[in-house]
């Protein structure tokens, strides 16, 4: 399917549970260059039920997963359905999903995305392209991050891409090799401390700024083994409730400074994962909006300049990529690097369910 322009749907669920994010865009290519757009784009939040859900998923069953599996495929095709109606979209070449990862264990062959059901093409009518990290696993992969390809080839004007959402991660070229990794947990923490306070999350970060540090918590999160291996390496969010989270709680301190200590340990590690500490980064990802987050990066990094862009690129950048790795799927081209998963072989990877 190789044509000059692309109508596709973008669709994306993260780990830092905001919401399913859904985004209507134009891919064009010219010159082997690729342009976009991103038209009508909105994040669909989960009710409380289903962040319940989320939370618990890694500890249910198998037949429990199965079921979960089952609804949330039925929540996501009835969800993108509603926006191609209100935005009365048509002439769609496909809807390129990610599902929701529930269990990451890469290192056991093994990850969960759900939502990605034959169902969902039957719903909607539509071509679907999903399941994405399936197929690294299969090859030795870590099956994450996938984004990177799309950093190469939509965002090649930055030295960096940083994602801040559930997790952190970053992209960037390396002797001629798209590099990435996932750096450390970011809201998938602050969030879950957040809520501690009735929040759904901190504001422009001005409850973390208001703690203070706690010098031994910092000493103690900087020394996980995790920071210490190669990549390429990546995180679920099973790392978060069996590490990160009794580390912190070990230390009879307020939340303000739980979540002030994490984010001065945040910034550091973002300083630490960069070869070069110069050049322009792109900052995406709800944390983004974290201004207390992103000032202490610019102080672990003052010779670098981080940009963040327009609303839509901030909020939408990784359905926006998803879209992109659904269409290169159905051109049959290499949608995931193997410098960056650590697979066998650069591939074309994702299932595609005709409608």
């Amino acid at each position: 399917m190789h044509k000059e322009t692309y109508n596709v749907i973008g669709v994306m669920s993260g780990t830092s549970l905001d919401g399913i994010d859904l985004a209507h865009i134009h891919f064009s290519i010219a010159d082997a260059k690729w342009s976009f757009e991103i038209l009508e784009a909105e994040t669909v939040s989960y009710d409380n039920d289903w962040l319940e859900k989320f939370k618990n998923a890694v500890d249910f069953s198998k037949e429990d997963l199965t079921k979960l599996n089952q609804d949330y495929t039925v929540l996501l095709a009835n969800a993108i359905k509603t926006f191609i109606e209100k935005h009365q979209i048509g002439n769609l070449d496909a809807v390129c999903s990610h599902g929701h990862t529930i269990l990451h264990q890469p290192q056991k062959g093994f990850t969960l995305q759900i939502g990605n059901l034959p169902e969902i093409a039957e719903t909607l009518n539509q071509t679907v392209v999903c399941d994405f990290r399936v197929q690294d696993v299969e090859l030795g992969g870590q099956g994450a991050p996938l984004v990177p390809i799309g950093d190469r080839i939509l965002f090649s004007d930055y030295d960096y891409c940083l994602n801040l959402g559930g997790f952190s991660n970053v992209s960037f070229e390396q002797d001629g090799k798209r590099i990435a990794f996932d750096i450390s947990p970011v809201n998938t923490v602050l969030n879950f401390y957040a809520n501690k306070l009735g929040l759904d999350y901190d504001d422009k970060g001005i409850i973390s700024k208001s703690g203070t540090l706690n010098e031994d918590l910092l000493n103690e999160l900087n020394a996980l083994d995790y920071y210490k291996k190669p990549f390429p390496k990546s995180l679920g969010f099973e790392y978060v409730k069996e590490i990160v989270l009794p580390l912190i709680e070990k230390h009879s301190i307020s939340t303000e400074d739980q979540m002030h200590t994490f984010t001065e340990h945040l910034a550091f590690q973002v300083s630490q994962a960069l070869p070069n500490k110069t050049g322009k980064l792109l900052a995406t990802g709800g944390g983004a909006y974290n201004d207390f987050l992103i000032a202490r990066i610019k102080f672990w990094l003052p010779n670098l300049e981080i940009i963040i862009p327009d609303k839509k690129t901030l909020e939408f950048k990784e359905a926006l990529i998803f879209a992109l790795l659904g269409v290169l799927k159905l051109r049959n081209e290499i949608n995931v690097l193997s410098s960056v998963t650590g697979a066998k072989q650069d591939h074309s990877s994702g299932v595609v369910f005709l409608s």
